[in-house]
């Protein structure tokens, strides 16, 4: 039994120091959400910590990403805010930027120290879903920086693929396709299912993706 008791208190003190911390965390975490800039700005002259994050592990600057606050994202990486915090679903300030396509945070969070290599919960990097999701100005800034051309997700494709399979072939997707062939992607990389991006664009009828990979060599 004091054993028990004793497991008891410990609990109840770290519960107690956890509440505190969340009581404390949650003001720049609202501040945050609410697009409170000079709230913001004066919790971290006031020493708050930068890298706080909520019970799902996002994040202030994940927050401020999501939201795409650009000038409290800035101020809260230039206070030091980490770029790669991962939340419980592995998504970053990186990441989030790169998928969604705010390019603003993304230039300020390559800028300072983005991981390249770190990778979504579907094993993708940053440039994967950026592809996907036809973000051509977000695709040219990744490929700037350096990221991975020939990376495989979790579900066998490249960035190249994903700007095919997961897209309507429309203008962007074409753009974002010619942005990788010129960058020198490997443009005959197969899926799990042994096809090639140009394969899969003659399967889904994106003709003119079709004929740019067949311009650039593509089997």
């Amino acid at each position: 039994m004091g054993s028990l008791t004793g497991k008891y208190a410990v609990w109840v003190v770290g519960w107690l120091m956890t509440g505190a911390v969340m009581a404390n965390d949650t003001t720049l975490l609202g501040a945050v959400k609410n697009g409170e800039l000079d709230t913001v700005q004066q919790l971290i002259e006031d020493g708050t910590d930068v890298n706080v994050s909520s019970l799902d592990g996002s994040s202030a600057l994940l927050l401020a990403t999501r939201d795409n606050h650009i000038a409290i994202a800035q101020a809260l990486i230039e206070a030091g805010a980490n770029v790669n915090q991962k939340n419980l679903i592995r998504d970053s300030p990186y990441l989030l930027a790169g998928a969604r396509g705010h390019n603003e945070i993304l230039a300020f969070a390559l800028a300072h120290g983005a991981d390249l290599k770190s990778t979504n919960r579907y094993g993708g990097t940053a440039l994967i879903p950026a592809c996907e999701r036809g973000h051509v100005e977000t695709v040219r800034l990744l490929i700037a920086a350096g990221v991975d051309l020939n990376h495989v997700n979790r579900l066998g494709w490249t960035c190249l693929m994903e700007a095919i399979v997961l897209s309507d072939g429309g203008p962007a997707h074409q753009h974002i396709v010619t942005q990788l062939i010129e960058a020198g992607a490997d443009l005959n990389l197969p899926d799990n299912e042994g096809m090639t991006p140009l394969q899969q664009a003659q399967k889904r009828g994106q003709h003119v993706t079709a004929q740019l990979l067949r311009e650039a060599g593509a089997n």
